[in-house]
């Protein structure tokens, strides 16, 4: 029982990951992640601070679960996210504005943002607190890499370059040239469409189809491997 109950914490923080990954699975999110991707470093503060108000909403709607009445637990919700993103707001507008000032209005959209109220309604409102915090965790950390990895094929095919340190100031800043989009390159392998709005609905439409080449096939050799021993069955059972 207690094994079953481990695992059980296990896939609640695991499956956001990968299997239920809310950008490429469950194609949650999509506007932030087609609008705040044209750089790695964008998207990944981005993902910090998504990862921060999903966590913590989620740790206080599940610790006030019993109180909050049915008929107000909507409104209830959105004033406990509103909380938070007002709080991750004003931290970054002083701290680092560089990226507020790159994020926009994006950053005040994450309290009507689908997967943060999804995840209060679904979960964090009849688990545990500390279900709850594993859930907020894996879903934060799954959308963060998701949309990182967007902003990284965006940045490094559309400009040519991989850099650090223009918007998240606490790391040092330096540039990594590598495909030629840089000032005083004689060679350019870019793809300037990459950094625009088409170039995100791009990247995202590519990612989605790999995946859905991969589930497809992947459940072939399934039906494949049932068949075959559905035959080996009914062989086996004939000599018999």
């Amino acid at each position: 029982m207690e094994n079953e109950k481990k695992s059980n914490k296990l896939r609640t923080f695991l499956d956001p990951l990968l299997k239920t990954n809310p950008l490429f699975v469950l194609v949650l999110g999509t506007c932030p992640a087609l609008a705040v991707t044209a750089t790695f470093e964008s998207a990944l503060g981005m993902g910090f601070l998504f990862t921060f108000v999903l966590v913590m909403s989620n740790i206080i709607i599940s610790a006030l679960r019993k109180v909050i009445p049915e008929e107000v637990r909507t409104p209830a919700y959105i004033v406990i996210i509103a909380t938070f993103v007002t709080i991750v707001k004003l931290l970054t507008e002083a701290f680092l504005p560089d990226l507020y000032k790159t994020l926009g209005v994006f950053v005040a959209l994450l309290v009507v943002n689908c997967i943060v109220l999804g995840r209060a309604e679904a979960f964090a409102s009849d688990n545990t607190v500390g279900d709850s915090a594993l859930d907020g965790l894996g879903n934060g950390l799954g959308y963060t890499w998701a949309i990182a990895a967007i902003g990284l094929v965006r940045e490094v095919f559309g400009r040519g370059t991989f850099t650090l340190g223009k918007t998240l100031t606490f790391i040092p800043k330096f540039t990594l040239p590598i495909l030629g989009g840089y000032e005083g390159s004689s060679l350019n392998f870019t793809f300037p469409i990459l950094t625009t709005n088409a170039g995100g609905f791009l990247v995202l439409g590519v990612a989605l189809a790999i995946i859905a080449a991969i589930e497809n096939h992947k459940k072939s050799v399934a039906a494949a491997k049932a068949k075959a021993e559905k035959e080996a069955a009914a062989l086996a059972k004939g000599a018999n």
